[in-house]
């Protein structure tokens, strides 16, 4: 009786050692494979499958994932409506050492918002810049300020907030070349960019 026992319990550890044997086995897959979890049902029996000759196939479909290609003519409208906007933003200009918009930067902006909100979604880059006095530091401080300011009044005006954004190149990307006035008026500007 006593063997009988140790024989059952001998039994028992080694059914209970090798299901626990075979539920750790885990699949290997490579990163980059696209691997897709099958469910529960059909990883046991895959398991099963393992035992099977290799000439019989699955009839379990392997699911792929699979991403839409966008649609070309609604990517030409977009890049034809996006060139169309970008070419119907005109820059602004700001006096020497100034972030307030003139009266002729309001107009122009009063123009740029038209354009904004004819039915067009794109986010828009202010761009601010500054011309070649004073130091980089203080020229990137100014430009931000002059972006600021477009930003603040196309804002008032109704374009939404999270279609603008504003960066400052200072006086590191001049419009025109040179150290005279006229010159240096041209590049105290905010620029006006479709970024989508």
């Amino acid at each position: 009786m006593l063997k009988r026992k140790s024989l059952s319990i001998a039994a028992l550890f080694l059914v209970t050692v090798s299901m626990t044997a075979g539920c750790a086995k885990q699949d290997v897959v490579k990163k980059d494979e696209g691997f897709v979890p099958a469910p529960a049902s059909r990883r046991a029996d895959q398991s099963k499958s393992d035992l099977t000759p290799s000439n019989q196939s699955s009839t379990t479909p392997v699911s792929q994932v699979t991403t839409p290609l966008p649609d070309p003519a609604q990517e030409a409208q977009k890049t034809t409506s996006n060139a169309q906007l970008q070419s119907a933003l005109q820059k602004i200009y700001f006096d020497f050492d100034s972030a307030d918009l003139s009266e002729s930067a309001r107009g122009t902006l009063t123009n740029n918002n038209a354009a904004l909100i004819k039915g067009s979604s794109a986010k828009i880059r202010i761009e601010g810049n500054c011309d070649q006095n004073g130091s980089a530091e203080y020229n990137l401080a100014l430009g931000e300020r002059r972006a600021k300011s477009a930003q603040q009044y196309l804002i008032a005006l109704g374009v939404k907030p999270e279609r603008l954004t504003t960066v400052s190149y200072g006086k590191e990307k001049p419009a025109v070349q040179g150290s005279d006035e006229a010159a240096r008026s041209k590049n105290r500007r905010d620029e006006f960019v479709v970024v989508n």
